[in-house]
């Protein structure tokens, strides 16, 4: 049975883990058929109670349906769980947490046991997993087939986007996106950081920072053009020379105020070093070429 015929597409979840459990829960809720495992069969019990098939081991949770999502901890426990399991057939879908390269080796790992394999990146929690206002979504990776066959019973839990036939993409766009964020809750920690200790409303503050980011959010874009053109410095309205001498200001505020500036300083030495380089009437994209190894 696939998406392009009648009734709702069985499938296998091994993993059944915070986001597991998630998963599973919008699948039954939506009528599928789902077979589960988890190592501690505890797991299963309340879905089981919800009309999931509890396998006894994930060598017969496999054989149970074309469809088999994989929901783990790691790599290495993928490769545990599916060792002894009839891939032939099989369309795998692998949401464990992974590196792009971890992606690509599973998914000739996959091939040469006669599947077609997809690699999930999950850009949600498992709290906005069935909700579909939430804005979550899945980037998806590796067979095409796979994912036209079963794009609609994948988007049952959240949005479902397809970024190549490079089993690597999903991860790591997954990785690039986690990455922007850390970068952003460094900048956050700073600026509370700064204003914690006066008698400054936070909460006020708060909002001051989420209209300030929603405005330079659409750099992002900017910096996309400029990297595909390779034009750094046309268009430009506050250069790197410009930028470096303004951090003058945001060190000493934070001298000032008490708090260390060890979340700015990498990101400050990056452009120190771009300027040296002559590139001084550039934007902040030539950042990006002291990046690669």
């Amino acid at each position: 049975m696939t998406d392009n015929t009648p009734g709702k597409t069985p499938l296998t979840l091994l993993g059944l883990g915070a986001m597991g459990t998630a998963l599973a829960r919008t699948w039954l809720a939506a009528g599928h058929p789902l077979t589960v495992w988890n190592r501690t069969p505890a797991r299963a019990e309340p879905l089981a109670a919800l009309g999931a098939r509890a396998a006894g081991t994930a060598a017969e949770a496999v054989a149970a349906s074309e469809l088999v999502v994989v929901c783990l901890l790691d790599d290495a426990s993928v490769e545990e769980a599916l060792t002894g399991a009839d891939l032939t057939g099989k369309d795998l879908v692998d949401l464990t947490t992974g590196t792009p390269g971890q992606a690509r080796a599973r998914a000739a790992w996959a091939r040469e046991r006669g599947a077609r394999f997809l690699d999930g990146g999950i850009m949600a929690v498992p709290p906005m997993i069935g909700v579909p206002e939430s804005g979550g979504y899945v980037f998806y990776s590796g067979s095409r087939a796979a994912f036209d066959t079963h794009h609609r019973t994948l988007a049952v839990p959240t949005g479902a986007r397809y970024v190549g036939e490079d089993a690597g993409f999903a991860a790591l766009q997954d990785v690039a996106l986690l990455s922007a964020m850390t970068g952003m809750f460094a900048g956050l920690s700073h600026a509370f950081a700064l204003v914690r200790e006066e008698n400054i409303d936070l909460k006020e503050f708060a909002q001051f920072l989420v209209d300030w980011l929603t405005a330079m959010a659409p750099a992002t874009h900017t910096t996309a053009e400029e990297l595909t053109s390779g034009d750094y410095t046309t268009g430009v309205v506050s250069n790197l020379a410009m930028m470096v001498a303004g951090n003058t200001t945001l060190l000493r505020t934070a001298e000032e105020q008490g708090v260390s500036s060890e979340l700015l300083l990498p990101f400050m030495d990056l452009m120190e070093r771009r300027l040296k380089d002559g590139h001084g009437d550039e934007s902040g994209t030539g950042v990006i070429e002291l990046l690669g190894r």
